[in-house]
């Protein structure tokens, strides 16, 4: 079978080729790839009969993965290369696959059923002349030589993406060593004989939305979305956002998932990184506030639930203090009270070294610096998860704007500001934040009037989809709002 992807000879690229210094573009995607089982034994008994059965099947393969939000990229022969933007639904999609497939071979007799394997991976693929290429493609291409005939193998990435949102079980396969991919890759098989196997409907508008541009009054230009219904949750700007590549990437997916499920949630970009303006003159905390208070006027909200992550954190609690009758609940996750110019002569030392380190690695193809980057904010993350997250640094902010953004968090002191609080608070933290000292969560709490602290158990200043501290933090934002 011949098969056009980055494991051929002539798509291989060492850092230094010509092809490198001019990289084509490269975005986060779910891919799913299928091939048949035994096509060559199928073939050589009765090549007619079979050519008949699979063109058939790749025609419900066709449909199925278009019905549930994907695109095929391309066919080789016996085999199918799609796409999709939310890992979901490539999940949805190739157990629906295997479900109607099945269905479809039980009047065959055994040795004349064509089974297709699937593998289904999480990651940055290329796109050019229509097609998709990477490593991206390539473990998914793994995966499916690991799935039984019928069967679907997915990686860590796509497990830890899907959560709890499908009602399907899983066998963990352990670290799998698989041709042509240098660390050995994490692979669970799906358990098609378990759960109901039903999996959701193709999206409809849980994770659809529309970005929409605001213009402050200094001509800044920001990108705001909402999804969900309910009670407006706006979730001020914190340190790199990107509208686009955020809602489907794997740390934070689950995040915007959860809360639109019962909120309206509104995010928008900072000024300087994701879709908003990157060429601007003017990057202060003094203007993250501005911009909330801009925006959120813009949009005509009265009341609203405010979540701040991390720098966020502090942003909300100037808008709060502010206008205190807007805001009906108030969220503080991971936050600290001071940036790092205000926490004494060593942490200035170690802020002004990392802010010299941005300039000079952030845009770098090495992920090297990034990846440390990472590992400050996901310790517990796997390797996929990291590299997604590294990947959303590189795409969401520019090495300058970066350190622009970096050197303005570090005058961030909102101390004097947190007695003036007066709406309900609720403070999370999780103990052992690698990104953000704990002891910073516990100021907040004890400088708010009446403030709710809840320390999470976890090193994670993202939290992941399958840690406790996730389903902690759900549980008590959603009882803290019904008061």
């Amino acid at each position: 079978m011949i098969f056009r992807d980055s494991m051929s000879p002539t798509l291989q690229f060492q850092e230094g080729h010509p092809y490198m210094e001019d990289r084509l573009p490269r975005k986060l995607a779910a891919i799913l790839y299928a091939d048949v089982a035994g096509y060559s034994r199928l073939t050589g008994e009765d090549e007619d009969a079979t050519h008949r059965t699979l063109s058939e099947y790749l025609d419900l393969i066709s449909s199925t993965i278009e019905s549930h939000r994907g695109q095929v990229m391309h066919y080789a022969g016996d085999a199918v290369l799609a796409k999709f933007d939310a890992v979901v639904d490539a999940m949805s999609a190739a157990v629906a696959i295997q479900n109607v497939l099945k269905t479809r071979n039980q009047d065959l007799p055994d040795d004349r059923k064509v089974q297709f394997r699937i593998g289904v991976n999480s990651g940055d693929v290329i796109e050019d002349r229509g097609d998709i290429y990477g490593d991206g493609v390539n473990v998914a291409a793994r995966l499916e030589s690991l799935a039984e005939p019928g069967g679907v193998c997915i990686s860590d990435a796509v497990r830890s993406a899907v959560g709890k949102k499908l009602d399907l079980a899983y066998d963990d396969m352990g670290e799998q060593e698989v041709k042509n991919i240098t660390e050995p890759v994490r692979a669970y098989r799906v358990l098609m004989g378990e759960g109901d196997n039903k999996p959701r409907e193709p999206r409809k508008t849980e994770l659809a939305q529309e970005v929409r541009l605001h213009t402050t009054a200094d001509g800044v230009s920001l990108a705001y979305s909402m999804i969900g219904d309910g009670q407006p949750l706006v979730k001020a700007a914190n340190w790199m956002n990107h509208l686009e590549f955020e809602i489907h990437n794997p740390p934070w997916q689950h995040w915007w998932t959860a809360l639109s499920a019962q909120y309206q949630l509104i995010r928008y970009d900072q000024r300087g990184n994701g879709l908003s303006d990157w060429d601007i003159d003017n990057i202060s905390f003094e203007h993250f506030v501005r911009d909330l208070e801009s925006l959120v006027d813009a949009m005509a909200i009265d009341r609203f639930v405010l979540l701040g992550i991390s720098q966020g954190c502090g942003v909300s609690v100037a808008y709060t203090v502010r206008h205190p009758e807007r805001v009906s609940h108030l969220i503080l996750y991971g936050g600290y009270t001071q940036g790092w110019r205000r926490r004494g002569p060593e942490e200035e030392k170690r802020g002004e070294a990392f802010t010299t380190l941005i300039k000079q690695g952030w845009g770098q193809d090495n992920p090297a610096f990034r990846q440390l980057f990472a590992s400050m904010f996901m310790p517990g993350a796997s390797r996929e998860q990291m590299d997604a997250f590294n990947e959303l640094q590189k795409l969401s902010v520019s090495p300058e704007n970066a350190a622009r953004l970096h050197d303005a968090f570090g005058d961030l002191n909102v101390v004097e500001l947190l007695s003036e609080v007066s709406v309900p608070t609720l403070v999370l933290h999780c103990q052992n934040d690698a990104r953000a000292p704990f002891a910073q969560g516990r100021a907040f709490a004890a400088g708010i009037p009446h403030a709710q602290f809840v320390p999470l158990e976890g090193q994670n200043h993202i939290l992941l989809p399958d840690e406790p501290a996730w389903q902690r933090f759900l549980k008590e934002v959603q009882s803290f709002c019904k008061n």
